[in-house]
């Protein structure tokens, strides 16, 4: 697999990174919604069909924002919310340009699937997912990588990311508990990642270094051919 580190040369030796940087400014932007707050899942096991048992009907309120309220807020801050240009040893800033446009691909296809509803064993856009059925979604539609259907399987795909300073966007992220994971999201980069939650909840940005999956998780892997 090509080292994640490689450099960037478009036109000069200054890396150019405004494509992958742009698409993790929408996930930035998402995370000011009310509807985007940290919480914990409201069913008991909030991992994929596969990988525990059903679960149990929803207690919360839905979610205050509909996806044309989302979309809308996307839209307005957007530019507020874009990041500072990164530094030299960012990961995906130093990687081909080839790379940085698979990693785009990857991050817009999973972006654009926010607000789709949580179905237990759902892998179809337009009847929900669960947390494996969405990341095995995205790689297939973006890059045509199949990737087995529950996390716990996903788990063992590529290469370890041993040092989660490390991590790159694109880079799948593991979640569990009883050293068992039961949980898998795509790594958007600032340290947030796009998921698909649990019961009564849409697929979402959540935070990796704070609230609740911050205590669950578990490790990273990095997929061959991104």
């Amino acid at each position: 697999m090509p080292n994640q580190h490689l450099g960037h040369d478009a036109a000069s030796t200054r890396p150019n990174r405004t494509p992958v940087r742009f698409v993790v400014a929408a996930a930035l932007a998402l995370l000011a919604a009310p509807a985007f707050a940290q919480q914990m899942p409201s069913s008991s096991l909030a991992g994929d069909s596969a990988d525990g048992p059903a679960p149990v009907a929803n207690t919360t309120l839905p979610e205050a924002m509909s996806l044309s309220d989302r979309a809308l807020l996307l839209a307005t801050d957007l530019n507020r919310l874009l990041v500072p240009a990164a530094s030299a040893g960012d990961p995906v800033a130093s990687l081909p340009t080839e790379q940085q446009g698979k990693i785009k691909t990857v991050l817009q296809r999973a972006m654009a699937l926010l607000g789709t509803p949580y179905r237990w064993g759902g892998s179809d856009p337009d009847k929900g997912f669960d947390c494996s059925g969405l990341v095995g979604y995205v790689f297939r539609n973006a890059l045509g990588i199949e990737l087995p259907r529950v996390s716990r399987e996903m788990a063992k795909s590529g290469e370890l990311v041993s040092d989660k300073a490390k991590l790159a966007a694109g880079d799948l992220v593991f979640f569990g508990r009883r050293g068992r994971v039961d949980h898998v999201g795509i790594y958007v980069g600032e340290g947030r990642f796009v998921h698909a939650p649990s019961r009564g909840k849409d697929v979402q940005v959540s935070s990796l270094d704070t609230g609740y999956w911050s205590g669950k998780f578990m490790q990273a892997r990095r997929l061959d051919g991104i």
